[in-house]
């Protein structure tokens, strides 16, 4: 049986899970997130947890169980915690601020790039090179969290761009002729 999937997610107070056709529900104090569910998998609510069974022990659905009782579980957490992911800005004149809810980024352009958060999601800049990503739906949180470090991903010869707290970017020796 999955290690991950046999395990019970526990429903916290304040916490309220709702199954129907295929879909789960969670309702807690940060907001609602909502969840399809494989039909080959069965969940039920029990003792204030939700648990997630198989049918069978083909290889498709044992990842579909432990995959099923994560995504459960990040609903649950999203609504009591939320997520928060920090990205760090590195070089000379590059740097965050915010505009309204927008956040405004300075990082080697022509010009200011604007990113607008999507519904669910807030930005926060600590000085000028932390910013946080915070929602309570991890998928959309680590997914904008991408797309602004797209903007200037992290160069490997001096480390310059927009990086994840504790990423570690791999460098390379420049030019070797100067010497």
């Amino acid at each position: 049986m999955s290690r991950v999937g046999r395990l019970p997610v526990t429903i916290p107070d304040g916490v309220t899970v709702e199954l129907s056709a295929g879909r789960i529900k969670v309702t807690g104090p940060k907001g609602t997130l909502e969840q399809d569910i494989h039909p080959d998998v069965g969940v039920a609510v029990e003792d204030n947890s939700v648990v997630v069974t198989r049918s069978s022990d083909r290889p498709e659905q044992r990842s579909l169980h432990g995959l099923t009782r994560a995504l459960i579980y990040n609903l649950v957490t999203g609504v009591t915690r939320g997520y928060e992911r920090v990205l760090q800005i590195e070089g000379v004149g590059y740097r965050a601020s915010m505009q309204g809810k927008s956040l405004n980024l300075a990082v080697g352009h022509s010009h200011a790039v604007v990113v607008e958060p999507p519904a669910g999601i807030a930005f926060e800049v600590e000085g000028t090179q932390i910013i946080k990503v915070i929602g309570i739906d991890k998928q959309l949180v680590g997914q904008v969290a991408a797309n602004v470090r797209a903007w200037r991903k992290p160069e490997p010869y001096k480390g310059k761009g927009i990086r994840y707290r504790g990423e570690r970017i791999r460098r390379k020796v420049g030019k070797a002729g100067a010497g």
